[in-house]
């Protein structure tokens, strides 16, 4: 299996805490909320885009809502495989980082 991406990662983790409420303007919110860095709708979307055609999402159309204004939002969900790759990334990072001291700058070099 490919790693993932840091950028594809988080996307990932943001669409799986969004559960069934995954469209762009969320996966952004939820994106700037862990990173703390506004992230460009356009480029979310490339990146969607490219994670649907690598089998890590599926996608939906939803009904349309008054609050929207009629308008319906594209949804997104994880697949099978985008568990397993984060599960993966995962279980790297932590055989990486395991004789790593916390936090690094305090520890002598």
């Amino acid at each position: 299996m490919k790693i993932l991406s840091r950028i594809e990662e988080f996307v990932l983790i943001a669409v799986w805490r969004l559960k069934d409420n995954a469209y762009v303007v969320t996966i952004g919110e939820e994106l700037k909320a862990m990173t703390g860095t506004a992230w460009a709708v356009g480029a979310l979307f490339v990146t969607l885009d490219r994670m649907i055609r690598k089998g890590y999402l599926d996608t939906w159309i939803s009904a349309s809502t008054a609050s929207r204004g009629g308008r319906a939002k594209r949804l997104y969900r994880l697949t099978p495989r985008a568990k397993e790759a984060l599960s993966e990334v995962r279980r790297l990072q932590a055989s990486v980082w395991k004789d790593l001291p916390e936090n690094l700058g305090k520890e002598p070099a």
